[in-house]
């Protein structure tokens, strides 16, 4: 039995909950890290940076407490989840290829959007408007026009008033 060694200790593969043990043990390093970063600020007198440098370093550890990062390891490490992941991104190559087919061919999209362009002028623009119990109209008032210069409406009056007043 000599030239048979034999090791106490055989590896095995890291199950759930070290993987768990192993998140938990980054996020609280790095919650330390930032918590410390931000006594660090404090010192210097920014208050104000180092509160908010406080609160991103608890995120991890809540994230921890609340189980986020539970569910986070569970869908990540397993197979069915990334099957999952496959059939949405074949649904969205399907989804596409249809529509860049259908936009090729010119026929249902753009029959839809003149189909809809041709609806909305058969509604009578006055059928919006409410009436009046009189049956009378209300009269508006008309926006006044400007008098168009002799340069095809370039009017710089107001510019060189403006330019006189600052004495330019």
């Amino acid at each position: 039995m000599e030239g048979s060694y034999r090791p106490r200790h055989t590896a095995r593969p890291l199950c759930m909950e070290d993987r768990m043990l192993l998140a938990e043990t980054i996020c609280s390093a790095v919650s330390a890290a930032g918590l410390g970063i931000a006594a660090i600020t404090a010192y210097r007198k920014r208050f104000l940076s180092a509160t908010r440098i406080a609160a991103y370093a608890l995120v991890p550890v809540g994230l921890v407490m609340t189980g986020v990062v539970d569910w986070v390891t569970g869908v990540v490490f397993k197979p069915s989840v990334w099957v999952g992941f496959g059939v949405l991104g074949l649904a969205w190559l399907l989804f596409t290829t249809t529509r860049a087919i259908e936009r090729r061919s010119g026929s249902t999209r753009a029959e839809r959007k003149a189909a809809r362009a041709a609806q909305r002028e058969a509604v009578a623009p006055a059928a919006s408007a409410p009436s009046l119990p009189g049956g009378g109209a209300v009269a508006r008032p008309k926006p006044k026009a400007k008098p168009q210069s002799a340069g095809a409406g370039e009017d710089f009056s107001d510019i060189e008033a403006i330019l006189k007043k600052h004495g330019i």
